[in-house]
Parts: C-alpha cells; sequence; structure tokens
C-alpha cells in the first residue's frame, strides 16, 4: 500500500502540515509505537487487533462453515463491527453467493428480504459476543421463526459466532450448532480479520489465508516512522489535519467494490477517536459518484475536511465503443478504467487548487491480500492515532448509554438512561 501525504502539506492546502511539523510529528510518532508494540507484545486489550494475522486459526473457521457449503446464500446476523468487515470482504469479492448482513431492525426491510430468499439453501451465522446484543438477538429470533415456518430446520442452517459464555454459546451448546470463539482483546470494530470477519469471506470460498497474508506483510512492517510505514503516515496526517481545523474526513475509493470498506472505515474511526470532544467526523463517498454530488461542498464549502482518496492500481477493464456522437468521440478507444483514472486524478487536481487538503491511498489491487493490507492499515491507522490524541481508542461509552436506553425502553431492566428519553423538549410542527 502507498499513501502520498503531499496535498496535504502546507505549502499546497488550507488547513495544512507544514514540513518541519512532520518531522516533531514523526517522534511522536515513535513514542506512540512504542506503546503499540509493548501493547502487542503483552497481548493488552485493544493492540491485540494487531496480532490477529498470526493468531487467527484459518481451519478452524474454515471448519465452521463447511457444513454449509451446499447453501448459496449468508444471512449474518450481527452489528456493527458484527457485520462491517465481513461484509467488506463479500461485497467486494464474493461472486458465487449472496451475502446479507441484517445489521438493522427495520421490519419492513427484514420481511421483504426474508420473503424473497430461499431459506432451504440459506445458512445463518450469528454474531455478537455478548450474546446480548438487542438488535442481533431480535432478528435472529425472527429468522429462526421464518425457518420454522417454512419447515427448515434451523439447526441445520446456522451458526455462531460468540463470546466463552453467553445466550449464543448456550444456544450453541444446547443444540449442537458450530461455534465460533470472538477473540478476548478484541474489539468489535477492529475484528474484520477475525473469526467475526472472515467467516462470511471462507463461507463465500475467499481465500482467508490471503487476506491474513496481506494483512501480515503490513504488520510485520511497522516501524517507528512515519516515512517509513503508509499505515503510520495516513494515521499522523488525518490526526496532525484534525488538530488544525479539518475536522472531516471524506473517505472516497474508486471503486465500487470498495463503497461497503468506506463504511467500514466510518464505525472504525468514529467509535475509536470521537471522545472527550476530539476526533475527525468521517464521511463516506463514492468516486466517481460524488463528483457530482458532494464535491461541490468540498471545493467551495468551508475547509474544515479533508479527503482520502482510495484506488487500486490494477483491475479488470472495459472498452470503451467507438462513436460518431457529436463532442463524445474521444472517448473512443479509451477504456471505462481511463476514464476512472482521469475522474480520480481531476478530483484530486480539483481538491488540491481549492487548497483543500486530501491524501491518496492506492492498494495494488481489490483481491483478497489487498484487502487484508487495507484493513489491517487503517486499524493500525486508528490505533496510531487514537495514541496521538491520548484518548481510550478501545472503548465506547456513548455507544452503551444508547444501548442501555433502548433497554430500558423495552422492558430489559432498570436504567437511568432509559429516563432521559421522558425528559425530551417537544416543539412539533404538524
Amino acid at each position: 500500500m502507498k499513501v502520498d501525504i503531499g496535498n496535504a502539506l502546507a505549502s499546497e492546502a488550507t488547513p495544512g502540515v507544514p514540513e518541519g511539523a512532520l518531522d516533531r510529528l514523526d517522534r511522536r510518532v515513535a513514542d506512540a509505537h512504542d506503546t503499540i508494540a509493548a501493547g502487542r507484545a503483552a497481548s493488552t486489550h485493544g493492540y491485540e487487533s494487531l496480532n490477529l494475522p498470526s493468531t487467527v486459526d484459518p481451519e478452524a473457521i474454515r471448519a465452521a462453515v463447511a457444513p454449509f457449503d451446499d447453501c448459496d446464500t449468508l444471512l449474518n446476523v450481527g452489528i456493527g463491527g458484527s457485520a462491517l468487515g465481513a461484509a467488506t470482504l463479500t461485497d467486494a469479492l464474493a461472486d458465487d453467493v449472496e451475502a446479507y448482513y441484517l445489521d438493522n431492525v427495520d421490519p419492513e426491510w427484514i420481511e421483504d428480504l426474508l420473503s424473497e430468499i430461499d431459506l432451504e439453501s440459506t445458512a445463518v451465522n450469528v454474531v455478537s459476543r455478548s450474546g446480548t446484543t438487542a438488535e442481533t438477538l431480535a432478528n435472529f429470533l425472527v429468522v429462526r421463526e421464518a425457518m420454522d415456518d417454512a419447515g427448515v430446520d434451523w439447526t441445520e442452517r446456522t451458526w455462531v459466532t460468540t463470546g466463552e459464555a453467553g445466550n449464543l454459546r448456550n444456544l450453541a451448546d444446547q443444540h449442537d450448532l458450530p461455534a465460533l470463539d470472538v477473540p478476548d482483546g478484541v474489539p468489535g470494530r477492529f475484528s474484520a480479520l477475525s473469526t467475526v470477519g472472515l467467516a462470511a469471506a471462507a463461507f463465500a470460498d475467499l481465500d482467508i489465508e490471503a487476506v491474513l497474508a496481506g494483512a501480515g506483510e503490513v504488520a510485520d512492517d511497522l516501524s517507528g516512522s512515519l516515512y517509513d510505514t503508509p499505515a503510520y503516515a495516513y494515521g499522523a496526517i488525518t490526526y496532525a489535519l484534525d488538530v488544525r481545523g479539518a475536522g472531516v474526513n471524506a473517505m472516497m475509493p474508486y471503486a465500487e467494490s470498495l463503497e461497503t470498506f468506506a463504511e467500514w472505515y466510518a464505525q472504525l474511526s468514529a467509535e475509536s477517536l470521537g471522545k472527550d470532544g476530539l476526533g475527525q467526523t468521517p464521511v463516506r463517498a463514492l468516486g466517481a459518484t460524488d463528483q457530482h454530488s458532494q464535491l461541490q461542498l468540498y471545493r467551495a464549502g468551508p475547509h474544515d475536511k479533508m479527503v482520502t482518496l482510495v484506488r487500486p492500481e490494477e483491475r479488470a477493464d472495459r472498452a470503451i465503443p467507438e462513436t460518431d456522437l457529436e463532442g463524445l468521440s474521444y472517448l473512443g478507444g479509451s477504456t471505462l478504467g481511463d476514464l476512472l483514472d482521469a475522474e480520480f486524478e481531476a478530483t484530486e487536481a480539483s481538491l488540491a487548487q481549492a487548497d483543500l487538503p486530501n491524501v491518496r491511498i492506492e492498494i495494488d489491487e481489490v483481491d483478497e491480500r489487498g484487502l487484508g493490507e487495507l484493513l489491517y492499515s487503517m486499524e493500525a491507522a486508528t490505533i496510531l492515532a487514537g495514541e496521538l490524541y491520548d484518548v481510550d481508542t478501545f472503548v465506547q461509552p456513548a455507544v452503551e448509554w444508547g444501548k442501555k436506553a433502548a433497554r430500558g425502553l423495552l422492558g430489559g431492566g432498570e436504567f437511568e438512561e432509559a429516563d432521559a428519553v421522558d425528559q425530551k423538549t417537544e416543539l412539533v410542527v404538524e
């Protein structure tokens, strides 16, 4: 992976990072790397995420999904980190199976989906470390009932991915379901390279060993300098731009297959770094689509943001047919890839011309190895940024507050957070 931060320097952008400040920042990166390395060596909670390429067991994952090799549809029932990493991999690479992610509890959407798919040829992966996640368990109960109603034995079509104890572990023991362990020390949003993200990929017959190999290459090359480590260069520059006023980060991949990656990154960044009044606001975009919907704001709006442009250097291509339509003949003889690259480079130049900071990330191609490299790099970048912000990257107290409030409203216990709902100020216009 390559990261180009040239358009984020003060000589090119406002806000921007002075070149002299990079050396001072690099000294802080070295200290942060020492902390990260010590956390990895001690398998400390959170830092253990960066050990996954060498600690996860791909054979155990393949064994868990093997009983479902006659299924061509997957329902992954999980939310947040229990869905987005797996979805990034299958949305980008899975060709032979349909994978659906039940990460919302919209009843109309769930009902429509269950009525459209063939439940007889569907496998279900229920993902929750605690086994108590309300949205996940509610959706699973609905799916299980739908299978019963369709005459499908759900116990023959389900595996669970969960912690050592809890409702799902008890369910797996009771019905002798295949079960994968959620690794200790790995927060959900950092679990894409674990059983949580790789089980769906294995079900889709992706090369999960290649995913881990790509991640492992980055893990082996982590050093104490942003000048030598692309992941650290990205984490450091996002932090440095944020404290200089670029509080929004638009993640904009130029590959349709990476659209879900932008969604995964948004959770990773927001939930990890949004603490104590700090952290960038991640925005999801897609090139070239959002050049026609968001670029106007990025170029001509307030200079409170940066744009991250991501693309593969290699990909399949398609020729553009020759045409005699007036004004379009220049397209003939080119390819869609040529056009997308031109759009990428034009957007990059457009942002630079408007003095808006932007960063280029390039991977070799969107394949298993490339995605492993990209996912691991963004996790390392986020952990580094957390060290620079001096926040606890691996907790999410604001999320837990909302969970308690919702559970209390549903009668799942006495939680003072639920009382805040009755205190809402109303000003209704009808």
